[in-house]
């Protein structure tokens, strides 16, 4: 089974820049985007009939927003942490036979750190709910998570220590998801690679130089990982600031986790 995670900073743009390109060539079981700013209607994506689509729409238009493209019919389907909860169109969880699956497109803490506050409240909820889950079956959580954890998975740690997206507060949310069971999937299978990103500022020629984050994820039940067979980044594909990330586990193993 392949899923694939990727923030496409506006789907119609991101459409007239490659998508469907990209999203034939990677012939993914479960294709998950995130910050469409889309209102229902906006647009006809045109997938093949193979694929059920989900969309969680932000009320504020051009903002936000997550959608979930699946060939494997989901048991279940809800949007947001509880009902009604989520203005912004940040969550969408599919229930399969053997575990769910959790689309993320996690809150900005802003370049002034103005929502780091409801960041953070936000986060403890988040991983709260990953836990109930959990409890239940496996889970897996992919997304732009809007972290980079460790040095390791940013260009400039030192420069950046302390801006959004890198602050120690951030960075500990992150490390308490992980300390709660779950594994970052890229590092399971890499921990030491260096030089891999998924997002790059639009200043120039910063992604030619490879100036860039790791903050979009993987990240699964600590249980799955005997069921994982590979996970990557695909650097090498354009049409938004951030780049596909990719999960590959053995479906038939899996539906014994």
């Amino acid at each position: 089974m392949k899923l694939v995670s990727w923030n496409v900073n506006g789907l119609r743009a991101c459409v007239n820049k490659g998508f469907y390109d990209y999203f034939k060539e990677v012939d993914a079981d479960i294709f998950c985007v995130q910050e469409t700013k889309l209102q229902e209607g906006q647009i006809e994506l045109e997938l093949g009939e193979e694929y059920e689509q989900y969309w969680n729409y932000a009320e504020k238009k051009g903002y936000s927003g997550t959608g979930i493209f699946t060939r494997i019919k989901p048991l279940s389907v809800w949007y947001g942490i509880e009902e009604n909860d989520e203005p912004e169109g940040r969550i969408i969880t599919l229930e399969f036979d053997n575990f769910y699956l959790v689309n993320v497109y996690t809150p900005n803490a802003k370049r002034d750190l103005t929502r780091l506050e409801y960041r953070l409240e936000w986060e403890d909820r988040f991983r709260s709910y990953l836990l109930e889950l959990d409890g239940r079956k496996s889970v897996i959580v992919c997304g732009d998570m809007n972290v980079a954890h460790q040095e390791i998975d940013l260009k400039n740690p030192k420069s950046n220590l302390g801006n959004s997206g890198f602050t120690l507060e951030e960075r500990g949310k992150m490390t308490e998801l992980l300390g709660a069971g779950f594994v970052d999937s890229f590092r399971h299978f890499y921990p030491d690679r260096e030089q891999v990103y998924s997002w790059w500022s639009y200043m120039p020629k910063v992604r030619e130089r490879n100036v860039g984050w790791r903050i979009d994820y993987f990240l699964t039940s600590a249980r799955i990982t005997p069921y994982l067979k590979d996970a990557d980044i695909d650097c090498h594909v354009m049409g938004s600031d951030h780049c596909p990330v990719k999960l590959c586990l053995e479906m038939s193993e899996a539906e014994s986790a």
